[in-house]
């Protein structure tokens, strides 16, 4: 069953722009459930491929990829980066500079 704010979820990923990146919880905010981050998470795992989601624009609150080295880490650092987007020596991407700001 898909709930609203699973599709909700899944338009918002959409509108993250090329560049641009989006945190879990950011993304559940605005999809109408603030405390709803690891629903984001499952939504990304279920329906990334179906929905074709820009998956890699999806990072943590503390501006890092939450994907363990060898999983999935190196591809979403590199498809970020092929982006624009730029890591600090510890990981971590400017959420200042790079988070997304809908209007």
């Amino acid at each position: 069953m898909t709930t609203d704010f699973h599709k909700l979820t899944i338009a918002v990923i959409k509108k993250i722009p090329r560049g641009k990146v989006a945190t879990y919880g950011q993304i559940a905010a605005i999809a109408g459930s603030p405390r709803g981050a690891r629903q984001v998470v499952r939504t990304l795992h279920s329906s990334s491929d179906k929905e074709n989601l820009p998956w890699h624009r999806v990072i943590n609150s503390k501006g890092m990829i939450s994907l363990p080295s060898g999983r999935g880490f190196e591809l979403q650092q590199r498809l970020l980066e092929d982006e624009g987007v730029e890591f600090d020596r510890k990981g971590r991407v400017n959420l200042k500079r790079f988070l997304w700001q809908p209007a």
